[in-house]
């Protein structure tokens, strides 16, 4: 019997970490100042994106959120008449 090599490489480590920091961050947007935090989620999810293999799904789903999330805080934001940043 021969044993598969299943061992993550580093980047696809990382890749996941930046796209739970940038869900995370894209919560925030939704309660605190949208211009400030969400262009970071954004752009961490889209290092993310780069960084995971083909057929990763959590950067994906990181990419979507940072970008519902942004949209959504700054209509919360300006509806409530609260600062965008």
């Amino acid at each position: 019997m021969s044993a598969e090599d299943t061992r993550t490489a580093p980047s696809e480590l990382v890749s996941g970490f930046l796209a739970v920091v940038s869900l995370a961050a894209s919560a925030l947007t939704l309660f605190w100042d949208p211009l400030r935090v969400g262009p970071f989620a954004v752009l961490l999810a889209l290092i993310s994106a780069a960084m995971a293999p083909k057929d990763a799904r959590l950067p994906l789903i990181a990419v979507v959120v940072g970008a519902v999330a942004f949209v959504v805080g700054v209509t919360i934001a300006v509806t409530t008449n609260n600062p965008v940043y």
